[in-house]
């Protein structure tokens, strides 16, 4: 089962229902639905566009610990940063693991959240190194998803397979979410995600 969230049947300029709108960290994120012309499925998006360590948004009543989350972000802006993330098994804002793209570095990188603190994961089958390089080229939709089933995390961007991740740390299930990192300016649509039973 799979259910896509669009924003669009929230007013332009508020906050999403049935989301926590938090950070990990330090700052002020600023989550809000708001209508863009270039959106996938029009006419609105969710935007963050405050400023704080790891924005976070965590979507209150989803519960999953195998499965798959997937969205189209756009990377605006940001001089410190220019990210977009996804995010499962989420305990809080202090504890999950997130997938994110980077159009300041063109690579993508899964990193686990554990009591605040974030730390890259290996790629199965290369010890050491940081994600892979893959382009973001900010200003343009991309697609960024995870299928995550046991110790198993699979990463796929813009419909490529681009590397898998083995980690124990959460093992029980938790919702899901976005994030973006610092001052990044990221717009986020047709959120897509599910429980693989």
């Amino acid at each position: 089962m799979a259910e896509t969230l669009n924003f669009d049947d929230a007013p332009a300029g508020t906050s999403p229902q049935g989301w926590i709108l938090t950070m990990t960290g330090r700052g002020e994120p600023k989550w809000t639905v708001e209508s863009d012309p270039t959106a996938p499925s029009k006419p609105n998006v969710l935007k963050q566009s405050g400023r704080a360590t790891f924005p976070v948004a965590l979507k209150r009543d989803t519960d999953i610990r195998d499965g798959f989350i997937e969205v189209k972000f756009k990377a605006v802006a940001g001089s410190e940063d220019r990210a977009a993330g996804v995010i499962w098994r989420a305990k809080d804002a202090d504890n999950y693991y997130v997938v994110r793209a980077n159009a300041l570095e063109d690579n993508v990188v899964l990193y686990k959240t554990v009591k605040g603190v974030r730390t890259s994961l290996d790629n199965v089958g290369r010890k050491g190194g940081y994600g892979v390089n893959a382009p973001v080229v900010s200003g343009q939709w991309h697609v960024l998803r995870c299928d995550f089933a046991g110790t198993r995390f699979r990463v796929a961007y813009d419909g490529r397979q681009l590397f898998d991740v083995e980690d124990a740390t959460i093992a029980q299930s938790g919702m899901i979410g976005l994030w973006t990192k610092a001052d990044s300016v990221t717009l986020f649509d047709d959120l897509t995600y599910g429980e693989v039973k």
